[in-house]
């Protein structure tokens, strides 16, 4: 197919899903860097730094679709167990992303904020985002949310944690924790739930990436690998979504 014959099928999927219902948040499991890498004789560093192209796609056309929260999967807690040259390929990618991105996003009105273990990460990387997240601040057509040395399950036990601080100071009684009041304890505790979760490589497995918050997500599986996904794809995701019936356990009377 012609570029302009891509450009001409992107536009009219852009069409077709702004007629439709969009997903308020959608969540990406960003999949598949280094086997595009590989396939192509690369080192999988390369495969990383092409990601970041990827993201771009993603962002402009989440902005085109009215989207208003992003969450991507940008560094997992597992990631560390990699070798220690991906973990360094890995962290300047976030530099990389950060000095390349941040005019654009702020011109396009992006605001990134970042959450996990931030405390991890190489002090470049950590100041990269930082200077990020604060030039972006003011960004009101979409919030971009990087996942960085997450993990649901140590997220959900770090909630724990604090509720129980909170208990033992006298400050919350047991009967107070609810779905609600436990929710309020995560990372994303002023982001609603995702409406879709998007994984590329066409593995089926959640990798340990917001377990709570997805409860009721719809889930989107392609095969493309993540340095080839563009916005065409993004907007075929966004066509599938609204083909769906959302019942959350319900059925029509």
């Amino acid at each position: 197919m012609s570029e302009s014959e891509q450009v001409k099928v992107r536009e009219r999927l852009l069409a077709q899903a702004l007629q439709g219902e969009i997903p308020t948040h959608v969540a990406v499991i960003m999949d598949g860097n280094g086997r595009w890498a590989e396939a192509r004789g690369l080192p999988r560093s390369q495969g990383h730094h092409q990601g970041i192209k990827s993201v771009r796609e993603a962002v402009i056309g989440s902005v085109e679709l009215g989207i208003r929260y992003l969450t991507l999967y940008a560094f997992s807690e597992e990631n560390w167990l990699r070798p220690a040259s991906e973990v360094a390929a890995l962290m300047d990618v976030l530099v990389t992303y950060a000095a390349s991105e941040e005019e654009e996003l702020h011109e396009r009105g992006v605001r990134v904020t970042a959450f996990g273990d931030l405390d991890r990460i190489s002090p470049e990387a950590r100041s990269a985002v930082e200077v990020l997240e604060a030039a972006t601040r003011g960004g009101e057509a979409l919030r971009v949310n990087l996942a960085i040395s997450y993990g649901s399950r140590s997220e959900i036990a770090r909630a724990a944690q604090r509720l129980v601080v909170e208990a033992l100071a006298g400050r919350l009684s047991p009967e107070d924790v609810d779905v609600d009041r436990f929710a309020r304890e995560l990372y994303m505790a002023d982001v609603p739930d995702p409406d879709l979760l998007i994984r590329t490589s066409g593995e089926r497995r959640l990798s340990n990436f917001l377990l709570w918050q997805i409860a009721y997500a719809e889930l989107f599986v392609t095969p493309v690998l993540w340095p080839d996904f563009d916005r065409t794809h993004l907007f075929e995701a966004i066509r599938d979504y609204q083909r769906r019936e959302r019942r959350y356990g319900r059925v029509e009377a």
